[in-house]
């Protein structure tokens, strides 16, 4: 596709969706934002799928933002503006407020609207090298409310203000500092010790899972607006779930724990 991709496969309890536009260090188009909130929907509707892994083909980017050479057409306008927007920010929205951990693999280029994309996951797994940078400055871009909320929450007010009033580049060290980065692994070993920290994430049980996403998620609301009791009830049915047995019994037998999510 001219445009570009996001692939989808599911792998080892693990929803894989792989930014697929190298000839621009994987830049999102119009369509590959739209396309979002159907992938992630798809994976949350797998019995199979523990969690939600987003990544950038090859190993030279991530994301590199989105797709400049369709700003003339897809950004140009106050109708185009507000639905490319909207694109955006459904995309992001779906992952972060989704009902499974999400997490990002970065290597490389991670800029703009790639580094929000790595942001709206849980966690963001890092390779040494990678590098960061939201340019909307540099570009008259106007950054959206819903983003730059989301941003906050992530970071906190002060590194928010920090990345986008500046406009500069930052590596691997510094994005751990300010909360970007979750885990940062050489360069050589990233492969594998992402493999192996995400397989732990998978071999988890399954509701015990969706309880901390859903907590997750209810903390980022307004206080007001938390739906507390959802939350206790995720709790309650994990206590009272087959998984829960297991769990124990695996325990007590000093052995590895088979969930089956119920």
């Amino acid at each position: 596709m001219a445009d570009g991709r996001i692939e989808y496969r599911v792998e080892d309890g693990l929803a894989h969706l792989t930014i697929d536009q190298p000839a621009r260090h994987n830049a999102m188009s119009f369509d590959m934002w739209a396309s979002l909130p159907g992938l992630v929907a798809t994976a949350e509707a797998d019995p199979e799928v523990r969690a939600i892994v987003v990544s950038g083909a090859g190993e030279r980017a991530f994301c590199s933002g989105a797709d400049i050479s369709q700003f003339g057409e897809k950004r140009s306008g106050a109708s185009a503006v507000e639905a490319y927007e909207q694109a955006v920010s459904g995309g992001l929205a779906a992952l972060s407020s989704g009902a499974k951990p999400s997490v990002a693999l970065v290597r490389g280029i991670c800029f703009g609207g790639g580094l929000a994309l790595a942001l709206s996951c849980d966690l963001r797994l890092v390779a040494e090298g990678a590098r960061f940078r939201i340019p909307a400055a540099r570009l008259g871009l106007g950054y959206a409310y819903p983003n730059v909320a989301m941003m906050a929450r992530r970071l906190g007010p002060g590194a928010t203000a920090d990345i986008l009033f500046s406009a500069r580049g930052f590596d691997a060290g510094e994005a751990l500092r300010l909360g970007v980065a979750s885990k940062v692994w050489p360069a050589e070993s990233f492969a594998a010790e992402s493999r192996d920290y995400l397989a732990g994430i998978a071999a988890n049980a399954p509701l015990t899972l969706k309880a901390i996403k859903l907590a997750l998620n209810e903390l980022a609301k307004p206080e007001a607006a938390r739906d507390t009791a959802a939350a206790d009830r995720a709790v309650a049915e994990c206590f009272a779930s087959q998984d829960y047995e297991e769990g124990r019994r695996a325990f007590a037998e000093k052995r590895a724990p088979e969930f089956r999510g119920r």
